[in-house]
């Protein structure tokens, strides 16, 4: 039996998909942990690339079954959309369980969503407006709405009969908008319940049942790290806790069930929405590497930020969720870059630290520290050793490992399955 946790370790958009696709090769079950539909994930599967926000990368290559568990929360319309479009691809989606504990997002979520980030104006954070918040929100107030609720009509006209009385009084005494009409949102959703019906399951039994058989689990996180709601740069943050401490609730499962948890990074970082970003370029390099890596957010379609590679919040994701080894995606991007910088420290005050500081007054004034490193010319995109590399490259890579203290497990060499170099099986690493 092998649980293997695929976390980002930036700040989301690490290219986790295409690893857990590549995992996924290999697993037995794949569970997604966290999030929302405000999480996007591309794989290139069969000559095709399919772009997904809730349904598990392993839905391409599990051999029993592709979990959403119950820390998921779930939009139905999108839900039954992905369902939709990967059938009319050709994809078997027979294998899909959904948690009956997972929450659902409802409209009133999104509504809520919109408006708050309407009324902060400036300070807005940047969300993707999908209600994820809200949803969140709701779950802590114990007033949420699961999946097993759609599927009992009493519970759900119960509930939201309920909800709608808080939040109709918001939304027209607070914001200026309309009511939301009860009999609408009931019999849509009541239908999206029958809808999904055939792949709701207690999904902590079934991924418990698999390990105990000894199967091989690969858990897929949402996001990263450094969006984590406790570790990452809050209030910049998502709103779950997207560290490998929070699979284990999310999935419902022991945390000492969780046997490897492997960092997936970029070779350098990025980031999308507001938020510190200390080494973020905003001149020609950044727009170089933004095309040659196409960083346009998957869900939003917003350019991401970029930046150079950051050892300081490398470091703090590696403490705070346990990262045994690294999966290095996108080296292939940097290609053609004379010179590449690594952020190795940070300078405070006119003080060297090496924290990544929790006040965001303090990350505003923090300067990173560079290191600069040769870059390289060569195509690597058909490398498919370590040996294959430019030798700068591979120094580059051997330099991340000493300042991060982590060991590379894959490293990324273009977007397919097959461009990725395999150090050491992240499913025997330890």
């Amino acid at each position: 039996m092998t649980v293997v946790a695929v976390v980002g370790s930036q700040w989301g958009d690490e290219g986790k998909g295409k690893i857990t696709d590549f995992l996924g090769q290999d697993a037995d079950l794949t569970v997604r942990a966290n999030g929302g539909n405000n999480a996007g994930h591309t794989i290139v599967f069969s000559g095709h690339t399919f772009k997904m926000r809730l349904i598990p990368s392993g839905i391409f290559a599990a051999k029993k079954a592709a979990v959403i568990s119950n820390g998921v929360v779930i939009n139905p319309e999108v839900l039954l959309g992905e369902l939709t479009y990967l059938q009319e691809h050709g994809v078997d989606t027979s294998n899909l369980k959904i948690s009956n504990r997972a929450h659902i997002i409802m409209p009133y979520d999104i509504l809520q969503d919109v408006y708050q980030e309407e009324a902060k104006g400036a300070n807005k954070v940047g969300t993707t407006k999908n209600g994820i918040g809200p949803t969140y929100m709701d779950k802590a107030s114990r007033i949420g709405i699961r999946v097993c609720d759609l599927l009992e009509k009493d519970t759900l006209a119960e509930k939201l009969r309920f909800n709608l009385v808080e939040k109709n009084a918001i939304f027209t005494k607070i914001y200026g908008k309309e009511a939301l009409d009860f009999d609408e949102i009931y019999n849509k959703y009541l239908e999206f319940g029958q809808k999904i019906k055939q792949y709701v399951a207690d999904t902590s039994v079934v991924v418990n049942d698999a390990i105990d058989s000894g199967n091989q689990i690969l858990c897929e996180g949402a996001q990263g790290i450094m969006l984590d709601i406790d570790e990452g740069t809050y209030p910049f943050v998502t709103s779950s806790n997207s560290i490998a401490g929070g699979f284990a609730s999310g999935i419902g499962i022991g945390p000492n069930k969780i046997d490897t948890v492997l960092g997936i990074c970029k070779a350098y970082t990025t980031r999308v929405g507001a938020g510190p970003f200390p080494t973020e370029l905003v001149n020609e390099t950044g727009d170089y590497i933004r095309e040659a890596g196409h960083e346009y957010g998957t869900v939003t379609g917003r350019p991401r930020r970029v930046g150079w590679f950051d050892t300081v919040a490398l470091r703090h994701a590696k403490r705070v969720s346990g990262i045994d080894c690294l999966s290095l995606n996108l080296l292939d991007v940097l290609t053609g870059l004379k010179t590449i910088k690594i952020a190795t420290a940070y300078e405070l005050d006119g003080e060297k630290i090496d924290y990544y500081p929790a006040s965001l007054a303090e990350l505003e004034r923090c300067k990173p520290v560079y290191e600069e490193m040769p870059g390289w010319d060569e195509d690597i995109t058909k490398a498919q050793s370590l040996a294959d590399l430019p030798e700068n490259a591979r120094k580059y890579l051997e330099r991340l490992e000493e300042l991060t203290g982590l060991k590379l497990a894959t490293v990324s060499v273009g977007p397919d399955r097959e461009q990725t170099i395999v150090i050491k099986n992240p499913w025997n690493f330890n």
